[in-house]
């Protein structure tokens, strides 16, 4: 069966496509409270496992906090703040941006790639989006004395350590491991799996890996996305609030009195992460400025706007 259609792409009043999907609300004491399509297959979540990732680089022992830890968990913009903060952390913990292993790119950010193509600059691993995440997972191979040119391998005792925070959180077994578009080791959860992760970063104690991660990322959300992500609105908006995007359409969210929710799109149409995603919201009663403007996505012709991305469940 075909999942259902969780967002249409209208132009000049007519439904010219659909996206199909799937997504869960769990309700504050982990139930599930809302499931459309299959919400207990397994998913590549993308980034929304960075939460994940960076909670294990605190259990093997590196000290991260403020905006570095935030950054950790981050699918940067590459804006300035950005990529200084990731030099300084490479140079802090004595590495070479040699050893980064992520593939040269340009900034995640549009705005941001046009000014550094303008500025005569190349793709490079540093300017990649996950350049915070795998620094802080060379620092944390490097304070443990483990390889560093073997750090994405998924046998290395980083990845493995990771694997072990994945199942935790998610409370289920991982049932595919793939490589995700940085290079790293990427573990599968079902969307309900997902949702559950980040209900449990936001009720876990205060000063646990998983806390200290989802604390960094509310306080410091610019570092975990940029200053034109919906990621950032929501979370500067919404106190409490953990919010992040994945790619190919996966977005996971939990409020801070333990209600989540997760999502795909099918077909991987990023477009569609704010229209559902305040559509979901508003559901739950959250009611803000913000979601409108997240859910705004116009479609043009002729330099005018002349539709729109727009929920459909």
């Amino acid at each position: 069966m075909p999942s259902p259609v969780l967002a249409e792409v209208v132009r000049s009043g007519f439904v010219e496509g659909r996206h199909r999907g799937s997504l869960v609300v769990l309700a504050a004491d982990g139930s599930v409270e809302q499931a459309l399509g299959d919400v207990a297959a397994p998913v590549f979540p993308r980034s929304t496992n960075k939460p994940m990732q960076a909670a294990a680089i605190l259990r093997a022992g590196l000290d991260l906090s403020g905006e570095r830890l935030a950054l950790a968990a981050a699918s940067h913009s590459g804006e300035a703040f950005h990529l200084d903060l990731v030099r300084t952390m490479l140079a802090e913990h004595g590495l070479s941006a040699e050893l980064l292993q992520t593939p040269p790119d340009l900034p995640l950010d549009p705005q941001e790639a046009e000014h550094y193509l303008a500025a005569g600059n190349v793709r490079d691993p540093l300017t990649m989006n996950c350049s915070g995440k795998h620094t802080a997972m060379l620092a944390a191979c490097a304070l443990n004395g483990w390889p560093l040119e073997t750090y994405l391998a998924q046998d290395h005792p980083l990845q493995q350590l990771i694997l072990d925070v994945v199942r935790t959180a998610g409370g289920e077994d991982v049932a595919h491991i793939g490589t995700d578009g940085c290079g790293a080791p990427l573990m599968s959860l079902s969307l309900t799996g997902l949702a559950r992760a980040y209900r449990h970063f936001v009720l876990a104690e205060p000063g646990t890996p998983e806390r200290r991660v989802a604390d960094a990322m509310r306080a410091h959300p610019e570092y975990v996305a940029g200053t034109r992500r919906p990621d950032t609105w929501l979370m500067r908006a919404l106190p409490g609030t953990l919010s992040k995007m994945g790619a190919e359409a996966v977005q996971a969210l939990a409020l801070p009195d333990g209600r989540a929710l997760a999502f795909k799109i099918d077909d991987g149409a990023g477009r569609t992460l704010g229209p559902v995603l305040a559509r979901v919201l508003r559901g739950m009663g959250v009611e803000d400025a913000v979601l409108a403007r997240i859910e705004d996505v116009p479609l043009h012709g002729g330099g005018s706007r002349v539709g729109e991305v727009r929920a459909a469940f």
